[in-house]
């Protein structure tokens, strides 16, 4: 399937039905990927979901994959959740539970997304949720003044200037298969431009400072030796959030792709036992 955005760019999408004839189906999971990846990296992930009765969808952001799109730029703020809304149309079945999981940079844009259903006056593009997950979420960016600095003055000057996101692949998970697959994989690329920094920085804060009220039951998982995001956003947001609505797993020794780590099937596990609890 390819969904077309608003601003007529392609989308491509993966899609992991389940086929067990004996497996009842719980509900649907749409995942959603992170800065310079693509869907198709979560095969495995998607395969254990399938196993636990989730039938799984994913696609390639703007600027990523195999979408359509300038390398890891957004024309503006709302893009992204403009696209997570037209997904959502697209995949989503009537009578089915239906949960949003967001890793990295696709976890500033599941909780920005879902922070929209708690505010007084929800954007169009607002859709409700049954559920959310969040893997390593960028709700920190981690930046330093001088970074902030360098943000503000692009933000002005080059908005739409793509340089290298200055992430390491080493930093993505300590199984040194992964990275180097991650490195070897053609799809990933390391762009990305001040206006789409801006969004992460904003969409983070945003979210962290509606959880107070949230109340989609979500399930925060985050790596405590994470390099890529500062683990302190999502520390921030499980402090703030009501304890009876968002479930925390901190993994601290874990690096940031939780579920391409060593411990990867505890990850899992912990998952699919919170989907299906």
């Amino acid at each position: 399937m390819t969904i077309i955005t608003d601003d007529g760019l392609r989308l491509h999408t993966h899609h992991w039905p389940i086929t067990h004839i004996t497996q009842a189906q719980r509900g649907q999971l749409l995942l959603v990927h992170g800065l310079g990846e693509h869907g198709g990296r979560y095969g495995h992930v998607a395969a254990a979901l399938n196993a636990a009765g989730w039938e799984v969808h994913a696609w390639d952001h703007r600027g990523h994959g195999r979408s359509e799109g300038p390398r890891g730029d957004i024309p503006d703020a709302d893009a992204l959740l403009r696209d997570t809304a037209r997904v959502i149309d697209a995949v989503r079945r009537p009578g089915q539970r239906f949960v949003l999981m967001g890793h990295s940079m696709g976890g500033a844009v599941a909780a920005r997304f879902t922070a929209e259903g708690v505010s007084a006056r929800p954007a169009a593009w607002s859709r409700p949720l049954d559920g959310l997950v969040l893997s390593s979420p960028a709700l920190d960016a981690g930046l330093n003044g001088l970074q902030k600095l360098a943000l503000a003055v692009a933000g002005r000057l080059a908005p739409g200037l793509a340089v290298s996101n200055g992430l390491k692949p080493d930093w993505v998970s300590r199984d040194p298969a992964v990275v180097a697959a991650y490195t070897a994989d053609p799809l990933n690329h390391d762009r990305i431009t001040a206006r789409l920094t801006r969004f992460i920085v904003d969409g983070g804060a945003a979210a962290i400072h509606a959880a107070s009220h949230w109340t989609v039951p979500t399930l925060l998982m985050w790596a405590g030796a994470d390099r890529c995001v500062a683990p302190r956003g999502s520390e921030a947001f499980a402090a703030a959030a009501p304890a009876n609505v968002v479930a925390t797993r901190p993994w601290p020794a874990l690096f940031h792709e939780i579920f391409n780590e060593p411990e990867k099937a505890e990850v899992i596990a912990a998952l699919t036992a919170w989907l299906n609890g």
